[in-house]
């Protein structure tokens, strides 16, 4: 049994769309045991209408919901130790909960999350995962927002974490990983980039195959299993990718009720229509994962349904199907036990000097 704790407020619509989105994951994934906290007044009579996932649910009442718009400082400061986002981290924290899923402020979840999970040993700073629909099916981008900025080692960190979630996603033996960059030539880039390049390629590591530089049209392609870049940059890219699938399912729209002719095409290539419209549907790839702390914490987008939702329950459900956090944990362990020699090594080559 997969326990999976749901800060039922979060996101724009609250309990309707959290708890309908449990309902469904609850259908594809019966071995899950949900814990769900909210406010008891608004989640109770909507949980009423789901007698399954009544039936496998435990409910806390929580006195706080945090606001959409709230500033991360304000939101720790207002809901720590009261809030539904709060309780649900707090459940993983605790071990009651093998993953926490939330659809609420990114800001305050990922403040939350570093405080109350604190950052795994040897990570500097957490970072948000995304899943990336592609050519060759999926690719896992990474950081997609949780900070700005990043230098080499902390790069390098991401490559091994987004390649240890592409082996529990993907089930891939030695996932390919590439630095995203303005070329593919080495002396291109940001110093920072061509460092971590540079570490990447001398550390030999056996649990991802470094591709090298790959360029931003290389992200759709499905060029690399994981691609990596810094928090500013990534979440650039995050934003323009789903602006530009929604301009182009606009103009699609406006083509096809534009003449009987575009109409009477639009019927005879409906099928392949819906192929493209169920491969660039943002509800198929939600949920952000939370990568470097001690414990699991998924970011569902904020606007999305109860079809959205459940599909980031699946991820934080493979997640912890798959050992996530685990492989992380050794992954990073096993470079950085490598990379640090023992300290007798370190006293002999300080007496050969």
């Amino acid at each position: 049994m997969i326990r999976i704790a749901i800060d039922a407020m979060g996101g724009d619509f609250g309990p309707e769309v959290t708890l309908d989105g449990a309902a469904r994951a609850l259908e594809r994934q019966p071995d899950i045991q949900f814990i769900i906290f909210g406010l008891e007044d608004q989640c109770l009579p909507i949980l009423e209408k789901y007698p399954k996932l009544k039936a496998k649910t435990t409910f806390h009442h929580c006195e706080v919901a945090i606001r959409m718009d709230e500033k991360p400082s304000q939101a720790l400061r207002r809901g720590r130790y009261a809030s539904s986002m709060w309780k649900s981290i707090e459940a993983v924290k605790l071990k009651e909960a093998d993953v926490a899923v939330s659809a609420g402020n990114t800001g305050a979840l990922m403040a939350m999350s570093k405080f109350c999970l604190r950052t795994m040993a040897n990570v500097e700073r957490p970072a948000i995962a995304g899943i990336w629909p592609t050519l060759r099916g999926e690719s896992i981008v990474l950081d997609v927002g949780a900070t700005i900025g990043a230098d080499s080692q902390q790069l390098l960190d991401y490559a091994l974490m987004g390649g240890a979630m592409a082996r529990a996603l993907f089930e891939v033996r030695r996932p390919t990983v590439g630095l995203l960059n303005v070329g593919v030539e080495e002396i291109k880039g940001q110093e920072e980039v061509k460092e971590a390049g540079r570490l990447l390629r001398e550390a030999n590591i056996d649990t991802i195959e470094y591709f090298g530089f790959v360029e931003g049209d290389d992200i759709g392609k499905g060029t690399v299993d994981v691609v990596v870049t810094e928090g500013f940059t990534g979440n650039i890219a995050l934003k323009a990718a789903e602006g530009t699938a929604r301009q182009i399912a606009d103009f699609l729209r406006a083509s096809i009720s534009r003449t009987w002719v575009a109409k009477l095409g639009y019927l005879l290539a409906k099928s392949a229509f819906d192929r493209v419209r169920e491969k660039m549907d943002p509800r198929k790839v939600n949920g952000g994962v939370f990568l470097g702390l001690n414990g699991i914490v998924i970011k569902s987008h904020g606007g999305t349904d109860g079809e959205g939702y459940a599909a980031a329950i699946k991820v934080g459900y493979e997640m912890v199907r798959n050992g996530l956090f685990e492989k992380i944990e050794a992954d990073l362990k096993k470079y950085h036990t490598l990379r640090v020699p023992p300290s007798g090594a370190q006293e002999e080559t300080a007496q050969e000097i």
